[in-house]
């Protein structure tokens, strides 16, 4: 047998044996890293991180950025308590923050450590504007994004030779640096057009589950984009679809977040 079709057999099967799928939104993806390794390193990064910044408590906007992240977050637990699937959520340790800073963005890494910086409020402009761009970070941490870009790293730099193995600690916090750069530069890290479109659609629906109306998703995108300066764009929108193709992706799942929306009592 050729080492190629050796190769094409392995890369298959670690696919299949390590595909993990979104009970929202029904994507599969390769997440084949060490997810216990990937939460230690990521706490200690958002420690590091937060040391770095200055933090913002006490104020109205900083405990509406930690009571709207915790709403989203509880209905996503109620949510994965109904379909039987709590125990994914098990080694969560919800962190929500509000930095200063003048940076349209907020950010997620593994584990559910949530930053938000001052300069989008102007554009969430309220809380269920600010509830887009909850749901859309909380869903980068329920989806495993942080897991499948580090596993599509690992396959990319050693091949077929992880298929039954492990690689080391230090090979694996290589990876992990790169894909979520320290200190202030984490404000830089970018996930994918793929799981930036799955983050856009489970937050959506995790913000209806929570009781804010989704219908306030197209209005906050329209002000995103608005907000770009000349060919020069928010960061937060960096890697997301284009405006066209995220607007009539709303507009399609738009029914059924409603459904979840009137489901935690809203108004439709």
């Amino acid at each position: 047998m050729k080492i190629t079709h050796v190769l094409a057999i392995g890369a298959a099967a670690l696919s299949v044996a390590a595909c993990t799928t979104n009970p929202i939104t029904g994507r599969s993806s390769l997440q084949i890293a060490n997810n216990s390794e990937i939460l230690t390193m990521s706490a200690q990064e958002y420690k590091t991180t937060l040391s770095s910044s200055k933090v913002i408590t006490g104020t109205a906007d900083a405990k509406r950025v930690v009571s709207v992240g915790n709403r989203i977050k509880s209905a996503a637990e109620k949510y994965y308590q109904s379909i039987g699937r709590s125990a994914d959520l098990a080694s969560y340790n919800w962190e929500f923050n509000l930095l200063q800073s003048n940076e349209l963005n907020a950010w997620c890494m593994p584990g559910g450590k949530v930053a938000v910086y001052s300069g989008i409020l102007p554009v969430t402009k309220n809380d269920n504007g600010l509830a887009v761009v909850m749901g859309h970070e909380v869903s980068h941490a329920l989806a495993g994004h942080g897991n499948e870009r580090i596993s599509q790293a690992m396959v990319a730099q050693y091949g077929g030779s992880i298929l039954g193995s492990t690689i080391s600690n230090a090979q694996l916090a290589g990876i992990f640096e790169k894909a979520y750069p320290i200190g202030s530069q984490v404000a830089l890290l970018k996930y994918g057009r793929n799981q930036e479109s799955e983050a856009d659609k489970m937050g959506l629906y995790l913000m209806s589950m929570a009781g804010y109306d989704p219908r306030e998703a197209i209005p906050f995108w329209n002000r995103m984009e608005a907000s770009s300066t000349g060919n020069k764009q928010p960061q937060f929108l960096s890697t997301h679809p284009n405006p066209e193709t995220r607007i009539s992706d709303i507009q399609k799942n738009l029914p059924q977040a409603l459904e979840y929306y009137k489901a935690a009592g809203g108004k439709i």
